[in-house]
């Protein structure tokens, strides 16, 4: 089913200006190393976007090139321009960003522990002035995607599981009422289960709010079953992209990335074997 709703989003999918428009970007940390070099995406609205590929290919750095928090980290883009809704966002502050929009799930979930669930929800509101029924209806609306929420809401987050903390994150994000979310790395730490649950959410949010959503994902398989669009970064550069099905079906993106070739299952005792044939190296 999620495959097929996916598959109707593709061809749903608006063919004009993106929402989030990042174009020809490069990364420096530390006016030293350079980790993007020349990314180039576009996110629409409406849609699920997929950054895909290994730990270190430069995902994260990506989406917070996007949300601006790579000064935090000592990081700038020194190249390129990055775009909402066909503006130049570059120069906004990330709370600036938040308050038109643009909320980002960092990785690890990042909840604040000695507070409780629903507390951590309302953090997510900050930047709101539309009153305490609205804060408080939007509050409901969370708990409607989250049910377990509600049940543990005034339980201390620290002492939730890893998933109800995913939802907690994505919760917090959705208070700020935004028009795309930044989710990074959803299904790390997460039981399979758990992450599928996550991901039919994701779905659910986007179908039925409307949210837009520009994902890092490792985890390949899922993240082409429910996006719309992916594109595939190694090594800082983007090496292939296109429709999500498109991905699917792709030989090397089969073998590369979820492991299965033309011939079936492969070994990682073949890993050397998969350098030589990737045609983008």
């Amino acid at each position: 089913m999620a495959a097929t709703s996916a598959a109707t989003r593709e061809q749903a999918a608006p063919a004009g200006a993106p929402l989030i428009s990042v174009d020809n970007i490069e990364v420096v940390y530390d006016h030293v190393v350079l980790v993007l070099k020349g990314v180039s995406l576009a996110a629409h609205q409406g849609a699920i976007t997929a950054l895909l590929g290994g730990n270190g290919a430069g995902k994260t750095t990506t989406l917070k090139a996007v949300s601006n928090l790579l000064t935090a980290e000592r990081g700038e883009v020194t190249k390129g321009s990055i775009k909402l809704a066909g503006e130049d966002v570059s120069h906004l502050s990330p709370n600036e960003l938040v308050r038109r929009g643009v909320v980002q799930v960092m990785e690890g979930r990042r909840c604040f522990e000695h507070l409780t669930v629903e507390e951590n929800l309302l953090t997510g509101a900050y930047t709101r002035t539309d009153g305490a029924a609205a804060l408080r209806r939007d509050l409901e609306m969370v708990y409607g995607y989250f049910p377990r929420l509600k049940e543990r809401n005034r339980a201390q987050a620290g002492y939730t599981s890893g998933g109800e903390q995913q939802m907690c994150a994505i919760g917090r994000a959705l208070m700020a009422k935004p028009s795309v979310i930044l989710l990074d790395e959803p299904s790390m730490g997460l039981a399979p289960q758990l992450v599928e649950e996550i991901f039919e959410i994701v779905a659910q949010l986007n179908r039925e709010a409307g949210v837009t959503f520009l994902l890092a994902e490792q985890n390949t398989n899922i993240a082409l079953r429910y996006a719309d669009h992916g594109y595939i970064l190694e090594n800082g550069r983007i090496v292939m992209e296109g429709p999500a099905q498109t991905l699917r079906d792709n030989e090397d993106v089969k073998e590369f990335y979820l492991g299965v070739g033309s011939t079936g299952r492969r070994s990682f005792r073949d890993i050397k074997s998969y350098k030589r044939r990737k045609r983008w190296l």
